[in-house]
């Protein structure tokens, strides 16, 4: 077997069993919003590397598949924990591609280097996450390494102690330990490197316990149109105590594709591709109570996504290049249309649900066509993947950290193209800590924070980071958060999501215009999924 295909194998095997768990991962995280996709975005990443070294030849050298798994991981990256894991891969790869073979040492050299690496990429490192997982690994591994263990004990010692390390996570991390959960970053680290193992000696995965709390329900990721065999994708809720997982999977199975069953303990998330979504739909209704129902036809969105692909290559290479352009991230219609009125050139497709990769940020900053670009990622988990695409760019590139629609609209406010790239960067930054954040989503799972005792299907509002109402009805909801950060503020600006009803953002403006009479307020439509409500406070 060469080298490439032991590679591969190993690989295969790690993604193999993630994949099995991104369901289980993806649970652990604690923020109940749809966006808990911490096992999506590590297993996206290994599925970028698998891709990056079945493109060599068989006969590749260690550097070059070090390269190539550099490489791919990179260029793969999704939010902060595929980006975190490329850094870590990076740091295993600088050291194995500069050696002749992998002995004990050579592998105890590669994680330290891998700690120094990742550690560096965060800018304040949080105990408890899958960086303390990594570095107690390599720890344990540097102790061993000096009572002269073979390497196939170390490789035992070094799985082991991911998992014990997984398992400390809540005692570092209060908010793992207050929802029952061990850090899912580290845990998806772990399981990778017990994948590696039972390749490399041909043995089954097994998964040690990691005595979590049980899961509850979180949202899957919305990536789904890029499928041939089927019209339709189809996605919504199901409720019921009475709900037989197997029964609705089998059924959707059978009459589609790409299926997808997630959650237990009476809710689920439901996904499928069919040419017949009215036969599902009317099934689960018999089986329990159906809501949140999206219905998108793939084929039109892809001729869609087709024609804005060509458009914006056409008007790139028609367009006289630029001094300085800007990317920026969102969501919806309506959102993307205001970032682009404001001076965005390019909106990448992204946030709460689906992080673009460092690739596709690389991709977006080359098609502005400009000598400089300034990035807003506009999303916390976002900005890692930004910066990664900025230090591989060939031209200059600024990150303004945005971490919200809201704060890219004001920073691209302070745009002036008569300024140079740094004087831009650093006014727009500035202007970022006169806005906050308001959002209005449905909880996904149960789950205590601030002082609240939330339940899956609560309405939440989110005052920047930090959850403070909950409620049974968006408008007052989104009333009530502004009634808990307005203070002295002068502006609001409020932007619909696609599941708001004309009538209730009327009602939202009406009302919040009674209760707030000395602040103004603008509304728009911005139509971004599973937030109904947005705003910003200035």
């Amino acid at each position: 077997m060469t080298l490439q295909a032991i590679t591969l194998s190993l690989i295969t095997s790690a993604a193999g069993a993630l994949s099995s768990r991104v369901d289980e991962v993806n649970k652990l995280n604690v923020f109940p919003v749809p966006d808990g996709d911490t096992g999506t975005n590590m297993a996206l990443t290994i599925d970028a590397v698998i891709t990056a070294v079945k493109a060599l030849p068989a006969d590749a050298d260690q550097a070059a598949l070090a390269r190539a798994i550099t490489q791919g991981s990179l260029m793969g990256a999704r939010g902060n924990s595929g980006v975190i894991l490329s850094q870590i891969i990076r740091g295993i790869c600088e050291v194995l591609g500069s050696s002749d073979s992998v002995d004990a040492v050579t592998l105890e050299h590669a994680l330290r280097k891998s700690v120094s690496v990742s550690f560096q990429a965060v800018r304040k490192p949080v105990e408890g996450t899958i960086l303390t997982v990594l570095r107690d690994s390599s720890d344990a591994a540097t102790s061993a390494i000096k009572e002269g263990v073979s390497f196939e004990e170390l490789a035992d010692i070094i799985v082991a102690e991911a998992f014990a390390s997984v398992r400390r996570t809540p005692d570092l991390l209060p908010v793992l330990k207050e929802n029952g959960v061990v850090d899912a970053g580290g845990y998806g680290l772990a399981i990778l490197a017990e994948g590696i193992l039972a390749a490399h000696r041909c043995e089954e995965v097994v998964i040690p316990s990691v005595d979590m709390a049980e899961p509850n329900l979180v949202i899957e990721p919305q990536d789904d149109w890029d499928d041939d065999e089927f019209l339709y994708c189809t996605e919504f809720l199901l409720f019921g105590d009475t709900v037989d997982r197997e029964a609705v999977l089998a059924f959707v199975q059978e009459h589609g594709g790409s299926e997808l069953v997630v959650g237990d303990a009476g809710q689920f998330k439901v996904h499928v591709h069919t040419n017949d979504p009215g036969t599902v739909i009317s099934f689960m209704t018999s089986q329990g109570e159906v809501s949140d129902v999206h219905v998108n036809n793939m084929r039109l969105q892809t001729a869609q996504r087709s024609a804005d692909i060509a458009r914006d290559q056409v008007e790139s290479e028609g367009a006289e290049r630029k001094d300085l352009g800007v990317v920026s991230v969102a969501s919806g219609d309506g959102l993307k249309a205001i970032l682009t009125s404001l001076g965005a050139d390019v909106v990448i497709s992204g946030g709460q649900t689906m992080n673009p990769s460092t690739a596709e940020i690389l991709e977006a900053i080359e098609k502005v066509n400009s000598e400089a670009v300034i990035v807003l990622p506009n999303n916390k988990n976002i900005i890692l993947a930004a910066q990664q695409a900025a230090e591989h760019s060939a031209i200059p590139v600024r990150i303004v950290p945005t971490v919200s629609v809201p704060q890219g609209f004001t920073a691209l406010l302070e745009l002036n193209m008569d300024d140079e790239l740094d004087v831009n960067a650093a006014r727009m930054s500035e202007s970022l800590q006169g806005v906050r954040t308001g959002e209005v989503t449905l909880a996904v799972k149960d789950s205590s924070t601030s002082g609240l005792k939330i339940k899956a299907g609560d309405i939440i509002g989110i005052a920047d980071d930090e959850i403070r109402v909950q409620g049974a009805d968006v408008v007052e909801v989104a009333i009530e958060l502004m009634a808990t950060m307005i203070d002295d503020a002068e502006t609001v600006t409020l932007l619909a999501g696609e599941d708001l009803t004309e009538e209730q953002f009327e009602l939202l403006q009406a009302e919040s215009s009674a209760r707030f009479p000395t602040v103004e307020f603008e509304a728009h439509r911005g139509d971004q999924p599973l937030y109904p409500i947005i705003f910003s406070v200035e």
